[in-house]
């Protein structure tokens, strides 16, 4: 990587081992990296895709997908949410998302209580290929749409929080709108706390409050929901915050809540490659001498 004066460094856990620690979760906040290599594991074929109930049903959908991701295998990664049917219809629905990379034997028995559960309208989970299960998602973001994302770790899902999720969603002012729960588990979890930068090891769920339209009049109203739902939540939030997730209008607080313990020793290093706070267009991690 390059460094703020202009060294070219490379980082890695025996050559400067603290720069390799705060890359893994830093961002851009210490130079630019030109290359890098990434251990690959194989995957073939998986079991993926979406399960969709009637509105009427989210609360069960919800209660349902707090019990199933209690117990996961690490090959299975299940999300879900309350969304609009992708028809263009605008109806609401509550849907389950996910995707199984291990043996198909092993798949077919891990998703089939998400088959069984209730009387879905839509079940499209099926084998497919990786490759393709990474865009199953994309036409929910079309080309020129207008974005304003709200995010934050759960302390838990309960009850008070699914009652909420759902009388927001029930004011949800465009049809392209989102409430998702995003659920963490497995070998990213066996991680410690303080091993990278990152510092979110611990099972849960992310909240994704994505607020989502077209036309530019609309942009108040659209803003304001999604603010209104991220108060109304709360009571339900973690400490901890994604640092993916944040808003460009969101301060050193909010940096501070992404990196937790490790945000003293981010400012540390920032320090010593970056004094002059020359990489400041990001989540900035700021140095301590500003």
């Amino acid at each position: 990587m390059v460094t703020a004066t202009g060294e070219v460094l490379t980082a890695s856990e025996r050559e400067h081992a603290d720069l390799f620690w705060g890359l893994r979760g830093g961002g851009g906040n210490f130079g630019i990296a030109t290359s890098f290599e990434f251990q690959l594991h194989p995957v073939g074929e998986v079991v993926s895709g979406i399960i969709a109930h009637p509105f009427d049903s989210a609360r069960d959908v919800l209660r349902f997908y707090r019990e199933f991701t209690a117990s996961l295998p690490d090959e299975l990664t299940v999300f879900c949410g309350l969304l609009h049917a992708p028809d263009g219809s605008g109806t609401p629905i509550a849907a389950i998302t996910l995707c199984h990379c291990g043996s198909p034997a092993d798949a077919e028995a891990a998703v089939r209580p998400v088959k069984e559960f209730g009387s879905p309208i839509v079940d499209e989970i099926a084998p497919r290929s990786y490759e393709v299960t990474n865009t199953l998602l994309d036409d929910g973001f079309p080309k020129g749409a207008l974005n304003y994302w709200k995010s934050s770790f759960l302390n838990e899902l309960s009850d008070e929080a699914i009652d909420t999720l759902i009388a927001r969603f029930s004011t949800c002012p465009s049809p392209m709108s989102a409430l998702l729960l995003e659920h963490f588990h497995g070998s990213a979890t066996r991680v410690g706390q303080t091993d990278t930068a990152f510092p979110h090891r611990q099972i849960g769920y992310n909240l994704l409050i994505v607020s989502e339209w077209q036309d530019a009049a609309d942009s108040d109203a659209n803003i304001t929901w999604a603010r209104e739902t991220y108060d109304a939540m709360r009571p339900q939030m973690a400490g901890g915050r994604y640092v993916n997730y944040l808003g460009e209008e969101e301060g050193e607080d909010s940096v501070a809540a992404a990196y937790g313990p490790n945000y003293q020793r981010l400012r540390a290093l920032k320090d010593t490659y970056d004094p002059q706070n020359l990489f400041h267009m990001n989540q900035n991690i700021p140095p301590s001498a500003r």
